[in-house]
């Protein structure tokens, strides 16, 4: 599974109603959402018209010792 950032606050109410706060990694703990759950959260939110999450794109290890030198 990708890595995911917290974008905007919210409630997971299918993890037991864990709180997310913009910054933490999503899911927290064992928790393990479906396919369907992710597009949920990285998608424009029809209620609330907002992205909760986004994925973390991880550089290459090349560019990163790339940028160290």
């Amino acid at each position: 599974m990708a890595n995911f950032k917290v974008v905007n606050d919210f409630t997971d109410l299918e993890d037991n109603n864990t709180r997310y706060k913009a910054g933490d990694e999503y899911p927290k703990g064992d928790h393990k959402p479906s396919k369907k759950r992710i597009d949920e959260l990285s998608s424009l939110h029809p209620k609330h018209m907002m992205v909760f999450i986004e994925e973390v794109k991880e550089e290459s290890k090349a560019k990163k010792t790339k940028s160290k030198e």
